[in-house]
């Protein structure tokens, strides 16, 4: 999911990122889609709900959809519908609008006891949803969405209520990695690629490649997912997918070495195309390899 930012704001975090990723794959969104954000203030949201939906008040989150869903369809089931929002210039089918006040964001996180972050991925999380077509205006719409909200919550590791889900399957994982694929930078291979890495506590770490005019210097999809993780302090994984298009991304010899490093008994997940896959061991990929243990 692109999360296409209106103006800066530093409750911008990476965690958004994965939260919306996590949401298009709980939904089942199979298209690049792509959101406008905007991180306001009180004020400014109260004149945009005063003037787009008649109530003269500010509030956490506002969302205003490109889609007209059918009743009973939500954006997993309107793959047709989603079509007819595509836009060139952001190269994703564009969903909707999303406005967050981060004057709500700030006291419901004091008020609920949680993290700054949790509260914001919790709302950006809300307002996807109502742009992926639910809504909460009875008790079985509220129950409906507030499912889907904690599924991709859980999925993210960011639950509101601090637990966590079940540990993601392949699936997802490669799901995940698509999502991920969406944000390369390749405009020299146009060989686009996107890794999820899955630490041994149950964190995600999404990365794509990052090409260079220089080519050499270059970051594969997999370095750049692995690289975020050890800068947040995991350092122990089990499995990465790793997802393209037209070819199998196996890793490269580079990326074979720098992740043998932290896992050389890694789960290797490719994925390219529609419905084509593979999986093996990063010790069948990299075999006699050199790692800590060889070092005195």
């Amino acid at each position: 999911m692109k999360l296409i930012w209106t103006q800066s704001s530093s409750l911008l975090s990476a965690s958004l990122s994965l939260a919306a990723d996590c949401c298009a794959v709980a939904e089942g969104i199979g298209l690049p889609c792509g959101v406008y954000v905007t991180v306001t203030d009180d004020p400014e949201i109260q004149r945009i709900n005063r003037e787009q939906r008649g109530i003269d008040r500010s509030t956490d989150v506002l969302s205003f959809p490109s889609v007209n869903y059918p009743q009973g369809i939500t954006a997993g089931n309107a793959e047709r519908l989603i079509r007819q929002e595509y836009s060139g210039d952001d190269h994703a089918y564009i969903l909707g609008e999303i406005y967050i006040s981060c004057d709500h964001v700030l006291a419901q996180a004091e008020e609920y006891g949680h993290s700054v972050e949790r509260e914001f991925c919790y709302l950006l999380t809300h307002g996807l949803f109502h742009l992926f077509g639910y809504d909460h205006i009875t008790d079985e719409e509220r129950k409906e969405m507030r499912t889907m909200e904690e599924k991709a919550m859980k999925l993210a590791g960011i639950s509101r209520d601090g637990e966590t889900g079940s540990a993601p399957t392949d699936a997802q994982l490669i799901a995940l990695a698509r999502e991920a694929m969406q944000r390369s930078y390749s405009p020299y291979s146009r060989y686009k690629v996107g890794a999820c890495l899955l630490s041994e506590d149950g964190r995600l770490f999404t990365g794509a490649n990052i090409e260079n005019a220089s080519f050499g210097l270059t970051i594969c999809a997999e370095r750049a997912a692995l690289a975020k993780a050890v800068s947040e302090g995991a350092q122990s994984f089990t499995a990465i997918a790793i997802a393209a298009e037209g070819s199998a991304p196996w890793p490269c010899g580079a990326c074979r070495q720098v992740l043998n490093e932290f896992a050389p008994d890694l789960r290797v997940l490719v994925a390219w195309d529609k419905g084509n896959a593979d999986e093996a061991p990063l010790s069948v990929l990299l075999p006699h390899s050199f790692g800590p243990k060889d070092l005195p």
